[in-house]
């Protein structure tokens, strides 16, 4: 089981890493009159009490003819930020406060102050959730800790946080197949049931109706 667990430990380092040399996302954001309500949401899970960093970046300047708001809420109604007007680098940090879905969502609105002959602004997003989230260079700095010792301690923060998501999820397909379970035993006895009840009104319209033959003396 601790050579099973090794590996696991070391497929997921190289992961990270992997993951680590990604780049954020970037994509053109169209600008509409405000009463059209055109957003653009991106969509991340987050467990509870999780440390997220939320870095936009949008081009362009205030007073442009377009406004940029952003808003992130959790899909249980939590709301962590509702910036407006955003122009430059905007950070947004907070901690979950659920096991659930987070939304970002971006609108550009026109604002009709002077003409636009381009209505895009150019987004890019950078979502820091967990072990990433962190000032490790702060950490560092603070714990007085070697380049190599902060790299360590990140990966072994983030696998650890790969297994405490893995053990959600198994308990969580436990939940799922519990209540699998309990909904096929109840529509099983529904059926019987059922077949009993219908069995049963059989019977009765069959001697109900042999009752009223006789009564007319047909049999």
């Amino acid at each position: 089981m601790a050579p099973a667990r090794s590996l696991l430990q070391h497929v997921c380092s190289v992961l990270l890493l992997l993951v680590a040399c990604t780049q954020a996302l970037k994509f053109d954001l169209e600008a509409h009159p405000s009463h059209k309500g055109v957003k653009r949401c991106i969509r991340n899970f987050v467990g509870r009490d999780t440390l997220v960093v939320v870095t936009a970046i949008v081009d362009g300047y205030k007073g442009d003819g377009m406004q940029v708001n952003m808003n992130i809420l959790d899909a249980v109604g939590n709301e962590y930020g509702k910036p407006k007007d955003i122009a430059g680098e905007q950070r947004t940090v907070f901690t979950s406060h659920a096991d659930a879905a987070f939304d970002v969502c971006f609108e550009n609105i026109l604002t009709n102050t002077k003409y636009v002959d381009t209505p895009f602004r150019h987004v890019e997003l950078d979502i820091d959730i967990g072990a990433d989230a962190k000032d490790w260079s702060a950490i560092q700095a603070t714990e007085k800790l070697k380049p190599v010792e902060t790299d360590l301690r990140r990966i072994e923060e983030m696998v650890a946080e790969i297994v405490s998501e893995m053990d959600y999820l198994r308990v969580r397909e436990q939940k799922l197949r519990d209540t699998n379970e309990s909904t096929n035993t109840r529509v099983k006895w529904f059926g019987f049931g059922t077949t009993f009840l219908l069995i049963a009104l059989w019977a009765w319209q069959i001697m109900y109706l042999r009752a009223y033959f006789r009564s007319k003396h047909l049999i």
